[in-house]
């Protein structure tokens, strides 16, 4: 008894017989693989009755695949290699220790919501602030010490007024001064502040001190510098504020009772939380600073440093401890990463506090361009190095970085060729059982899937949790929210930053020269030895905020420059809802 058909484009036969009867077995000449299933018969054996059943491949030849089909094919073999698999098993690991660290993360600032929570359920209605409401009595207020805030300004952004204006209206209970420094009165950053000040010259003690241009070290640095030699001689200690830094009512006073906590603090800083505006370069700006927050939720102790809020003692400056005025004046190209190498060559304590969070709103129209130039900048930090020690330090956290960022994107890159290859299969209609595809590379793109899954939940719990903690820090402003957040560009956003940290880091390394908002900084030896300024070849914009770099000497650059700030003052004066 014979029966024919046709599955998957191959031809079969199959034929059924009993055994010991001859007269209906039939013998196969067919190129094809020949197949004998038969009752055991308990184990045994087959006996005379039992029946036979027999399959053949008739078609002759294996099913034939373009040259693209056979390539997928090959490919996701190879992906099953032992190498391969290592890599993405490792690729695996590399998500959960992410989702861990932000869970970790999110567990230490959670916890200083539950704080700020129950004081005030006690009663304490300036929890926000602080939470012991004793802290608030004028008896300790007035012995609060005195903090200069200094703020090294470059261009001006669409986001700058009202984050200068959480800054000079601190509700710090101590003296306070804050010293704007420009680089010249051409910088419009310039002529934005003083109308600012203006509405404020009874109210606050602020001041513009014009720098001058940098010749030994980074415009910033030297604004700093600056801003320092002109701090009130009786200043305890010393505030560096980035103008994208959105404070809280309470943040000065916060950092201000950890110095006064713990003496033994060198350096007290704090991380921002980017707030995306829609693009995928402040996506991929989002999800590179995400990485490094699990640095900064500590709620003590940690090893790293944002130069866009940094506390230290005045003193410090004042007598050059540990060479921090030398080591940034002489070369210095970022502040951050020369005064943590300073931090660990003498091993002082550097420390970031659970509240020390602070919104970051990106330009609305971040280009991909200015990202890739911020990750340029980024990047770069590492080839600046202030002794030989650190230079390896710098090193180690290039190789170890770029080994990670691909070591996350490799997996995804197989895990699309295992399933490009089973697609295709299913859609030209071969069965996976004719065709060498292993259901191995399907396996791994559903773990991958897993894990990928699992990172995302953790990245978005702490994005949460901080978006609640700066609502609760900042009860004034309108409250932020996750509504915009855009959860498939964040992935995307994890994948195309990954590829290009690498390629980024690799350039910087062999070009020793980087752009910085106009200013050209050329490296040698790990410091600053030649630096080119020329608006012809700098960027009218730069980086995050999209700021105004040029303008004319005592004048705003143009008529539309003059109607945007108008506007900006508008909005501030009569603020109205932020949408995260």
């Amino acid at each position: 008894m014979e029966f024919f058909w046709k599955k998957s484009k191959r031809e079969f036969q199959l034929t059924v017989s009993t055994f010991g009867n001859s007269s209906t077995e039939k013998s196969f000449s067919s190129k094809g693989e020949t197949l004998t299933w038969g009752r055991e018969n308990h184990g045994k054996g087959i006996g005379v009755g039992d029946w036979i059943f027999q399959v053949t491949d008739i078609s002759g030849e294996m099913p034939s695949f373009d040259s693209f089909d056979a390539f997928l094919l090959a490919a996701s073999n190879a992906c099953c290699s032992p190498i391969a698999l290592f890599i993405q098993i490792q690729g695996f690991f590399i998500c959960l220790l992410l989702a861990l660290g932000w869970a970790l993360a999110s567990y230490v600032r959670n916890k200083e919501i539950r704080k700020i929570k129950e004081s005030t359920e006690k009663g304490n209605s300036f929890a926000f602030l602080c939470c012991d409401i004793n802290d608030l009595e004028h008896s300790n207020q007035v012995n609060l010490p005195r903090v200069s805030v200094v703020m090294p300004l470059k261009g001006y952004g669409e986001h700058n007024l009202h984050n200068w204006r959480s800054q000079i209206t601190s509700l710090y209970g101590g003296p306070i001064e804050f010293l704007f420094v420009v680089e010249s009165t051409v910088d419009p950053a310039y002529h934005a502040i003083s109308l600012l000040l203006k509405d404020f010259e009874d109210e606050v003690d602020a001041k513009i001190i014009v720098a001058g241009l940098s010749t030994t070290c980074s415009q910033k640095i030297h604004n700093q510098l600056v801003g320092v030699q002109k701090m009130h001689k009786d200043s305890k200690y010393v505030l560096f504020l980035d103008d994208d830094v959105r404070l809280h009512p309470g943040s000065i006073g916060a950092l201000t009772a950890e110095m006064d906590k713990n003496p033994d603090i060198f350096i007290q800083t704090g991380y921002p939380l980017d707030l995306p505006s829609g693009s995928l370069g402040s996506y991929c700006i989002y999800e590179y600073h995400m990485p490094c927050s699990m640095g900064f939720a500590t709620g003590g102790k940690t090893f790293f440093l944002w130069g866009g809020c940094m506390m230290m003692h005045a003193d410090d400056f004042r007598t050059d401890r540990h060479g921090v005025v030398s080591e940034l004046r002489d070369g210095g190209y970022s502040d951050d990463m020369t005064l943590a190498a300073i931090a660990g060559a003498h091993k002082r304590l550097i420390t970031s506090p659970p509240v020390a969070v602070f919104p970051h709103p990106l330009a609305s129209d971040l280009s991909f361009g200015r990202y890739w130039n911020y990750l340029r900048k980024q990047t770069f930090v590492l080839e600046s190095y202030t002794t030989k020690v650190n230079w390896i330090m710098n090193r180690a956290l290039f190789s170890t970085h770029c080994y990670l960022s691909w070591g996350f994107v490799a997996p995804y890159i197989m895990s699309g060729i295992h399933l490009a290859a089973a697609l295709r299969l299913y859609f030209k209609g071969y069965s996976f059982d004719e065709a060498p595809f292993s259901y191995t590379g399907l396996l791994l793109a559903g773990c991958l899937a897993t894990c990928t899954v699992i990172e995302l939940l953790s990245m978005w719990n702490l994005t949460r949790i901080e978006v609640q903690l700066c609502n609760l820090l900042s009860p004034e402003a309108p409250p932020m929210s996750l509504a915009s957040y855009n959860w498939c560009l964040v992935f995307m956003a994890m994948l195309v930053d990954n590829f290009l940290y690498p390629i980024s880091a690799m350039r910087s390394h062999f070009s020793q020269s980087i752009n910085w908002s106009g200013i050209r900084y050329h490296l040698k030896d790990g410091k600053i030895h030649t630096i080119e300024r020329s608006k012809d070849k700098g960027p009218k914009f730069t980086d995050l905020g999209g700021k105004h770099l040029y303008g004319r000497k005592g004048a705003t650059s143009n008529y539309s420059f003059l109607l945007s700030l108008s506007r900006s003052l508008a909005q501030w004066r009569q603020p109205k809802k932020y949408d995260v």
